[in-house]
């Protein structure tokens, strides 16, 4: 049996491979799935490939997949979490920054990560103790830097809609959960905030970040890990922060506060009307 990280690693590649046979720079047909997000004919593609592989070579391991597979019966043995192509609304308009999301839990935690953004050429790895790597080259976090006044802030859209942000610090919204967190790890980002974000969003990065010296924990409520048993996962968020130091996670949360539902209403209904 391969190494697993060696195993994800190409699947990742051979995933990535296969979704560029789908992109189109003008853009791709997308259905709406029952929650309202967006799905691809190639999300479905990349899904079966990848997980046919997994149960191929790794027979007794349980799969999380946002396409398929949102239960687990049994936590007790590793469980490979994926997410066949994040970024699909980018992909579908033609955008460039998408990607295919692999991670495998043990004993509740990831203990492998792979990352893959082919058109930017930029795959991003992770094992538990080893550290992080982009294009096999080690990254580490960047703390905020006096002599760097063009810090930024990675987020996801619904960011905005739910919460009342003030954070110092230019916004970028690039439309790929994984990305935001990816940012963070690599040094460019201060902070990632995602206020949705789904199991398969972060498993991956969660990890990224962690071995990159960085600080990632949930916003509010329960965090993503420990994993632990869910009815059905594609109905649990996880609302969650990424940052450079405890200093900068902890004025993110000060700078970060949740609309009262009466202004959510208003704001969605105002967009609505746009």
């Amino acid at each position: 049996m391969n190494d697993p990280l060696v195993f994800a690693v190409q699947l990742a590649l051979n995933a990535g491979n296969l979704l560029r046979q789908y992109y189109k720079p003008e853009g791709v047909h997308v259905d709406e799935k029952p929650d309202h997000t967006v799905v691809t004919e190639a999300d479905m593609a990349v899904d079966q490939l990848i997980t046919h592989e997994i149960k191929v070579n790794y027979p007794s391991d349980a799969i999380i997949s946002e396409e398929s597979s949102h239960l687990i019966e049994n936590d007790q043995n590793p469980i490979w979490i994926i997410d066949p192509l994040d970024g699909t609304t980018n992909f579908s308009l033609g955008l460039s920054i998408w990607g295919v999301s692999i991670a495998r839990i043990v004993n509740n935690h990831p203990e492998i990560g792979v990352v893959y953004f082919p058109l930017i050429n930029e795959l991003y790895t992770a094992r538990r103790g080893r550290g992080s790597f982009l294009n096999q080259k080690s990254i580490t976090v960047r703390a905020p830097d006096p002599t760097q006044p063009m810090s930024f802030f990675a987020c996801c859209s619904r960011s905005y809609r739910y919460y009342d942000i003030s954070i110092p610090y230019k916004t970028r919204i690039l439309g790929s959960a994984a990305y935001s967190f990816c940012l963070v790890a690599r040094g460019a980002a201060l902070l990632g905030f995602e206020a949705t974000s789904k199991i398969w969003d972060l498993a991956a990065v969660w990890l990224l970040v962690e071995e990159a010296g960085g600080v990632i924990t949930a916003f509010e409520g329960s965090p993503a890990f420990p994993i632990t048993s869910h009815d059905d996962f594609s109905k649990t968020n996880f609302p969650s922060l990424a940052a450079a130091t405890a200093d900068v996670f902890k004025m993110g949360k000060n700078k970060i506060q949740r609309k009262s539902k009466f202004a959510v209403i208003v704001q969605n209904k105002v967009s609505s009307e746009d």
